[in-house]
């Protein structure tokens, strides 16, 4: 398995390629702003064909760059229904005080092809399985996708701006909702195994037993408190 990531724009927003092995097919998450040039090198770099590209969710730092890279390579964009206006309308879903002026140039709209994510479903895409996820919370059509353990990599899961390294995703932007957070962060993270990787929208890898253990939002989740704890920082859009 080849996982490459790089942090790309102005949020540092983390986009991945993830293929069987270098010089195959592969799936593209979460190319955001000013993603497609590090998106082109590293598919050059190993020698990746694109197939899809998939979205954790709607935010401009994490879907600026789905026009472009789709158009490069012909392939379709999957996002949950509940977060496609956000192609089109990213000023509505940020809130319209936040504006666009620091973004410099940016093709705004929907690829050619955009097809919707499924809770529950296996999307089959490079030869993989991932495994989808409705987490509400951070926006009403945030997902997760995850891939099983095989004989290389420990279970992989892409949280995007659900589950960080030590906190969780912001809930105060349109449709962010913090019950709705924390119930899918029990729903959806708690079940997984200890061992299982997160890469996350923002910030380091991590991985599941870690943030069990030292998360504070996860650990009050676990505990049925249900308030998910206050101190740590959130990040993202």
């Amino acid at each position: 398995m080849l996982i490459a990531g790089f942090p790309a724009g102005a949020w540092g927003t983390n986009c991945y390629l993830v293929a069987p092995a270098a010089g195959e097919e592969c799936v593209i998450i979460d190319p955001g702003h000013e993603a497609a040039e590090g998106v082109e090198e590293t598919l050059k770099k190993h020698r990746l064909k694109p197939v899809a590209v998939v979205l954790t969710h709607g935010h401009l730092d994490h879907v600026a760059s789905v026009v472009p890279v789709c158009g490069a390579h012909d392939v379709p964009a999957w996002i949950h229904p509940d977060d496609r206006y956000m192609m089109s309308d990213p000023e509505k879903a940020l809130g319209r005080s936040i504006g666009m002026p620091l973004l410099g140039d940016l093709t705004i709209g929907e690829p050619d092809d955009v097809r919707e994510l499924i809770d529950g479903s296996g999307l089959k895409l490079a030869g993989m399985e991932f495994t989808v996820a409705h987490a509400p919370g951070h926006t009403k059509g945030s997902v997760t996708f995850r891939l099983p353990e095989n004989s290389d990599i420990p279970p992989v899961f892409f949280s995007g701006d659900l589950l960080f390294a030590g906190s969780i995703g912001r809930t105060d932007l349109p449709g962010g909702d913090h019950a709705e957070i924390l119930e899918s962060l029990a729903r959806v993270c708690l079940p997984l195994d200890d061992s299982t990787v997160v890469l996350s929208g923002h910030g380091p890898q991590t991985t599941i037993g870690r943030e069990r253990a030292t998360n504070p939002f996860l650990r009050e989740v676990a505990a049925g408190l249900g308030d998910g704890g206050t101190a740590a920082p959130r990040r993202g859009m």
